[in-house]
């Protein structure tokens, strides 16, 4: 940073930021709500969709503690959504992936929180549409770095 003018208008920029994505988080959670998964569980399950994970990277993601997450991924195993194996490059570590049952339950969830945020962006003009559009890269190098 050049100057105290940049901190501070980095500063703004960053809180800014940071409650957007808050509000985002709370737009998200409350798409969850008439659905059979918690908040939670669709989060570890949108984690393992993408691949299969340590379960200590998916307490570092949902910001909990290994045995928090351990339950949770329990309750998810019991209900035939996800499988834990053994990770064959690290003998003490566990694996948790989608089941087929877990996959068409995340997919399920996913298409009825698009359709909701659909409609939402919807309401949007087409430069609004355009300006998040451009903005959505950005995001995904800020998340790449965090």
């Amino acid at each position: 940073m050049n100057s105290s003018a940049t901190d501070v208008r980095l500063l703004a920029l960053a809180q800014a930021f940071r409650t957007t994505l808050r509000h985002a988080v709370y737009l998200s959670r409350s798409m969850d709500g008439d659905g059979e998964l918690t908040t939670m569980q669709m989060s570890t399950l949108s984690m393992a969709a993408e691949e299969p994970l340590r379960v200590s990277r998916v307490a570092a993601n949902l910001g909990i503690r290994v045995p928090s997450a351990t339950e949770q991924i329990i309750k998810l195993e019991q209900a035939g959504l996800v499988s834990r194996e053994a990770d064959p490059t690290d003998s003490r570590a566990v694996l948790v992936q989608l089941t087929e049952r877990g996959r068409e339950a995340w997919e399920a969830a996913s298409q009825r929180r698009n359709e909701r945020v659909a409609a939402l962006l919807d309401q949007l003009d087409d430069d609004d549409r355009a300006m998040l559009a451009a903005a959505l890269p950005i995001i995904d190098r800020l998340n790449a770095r965090g």
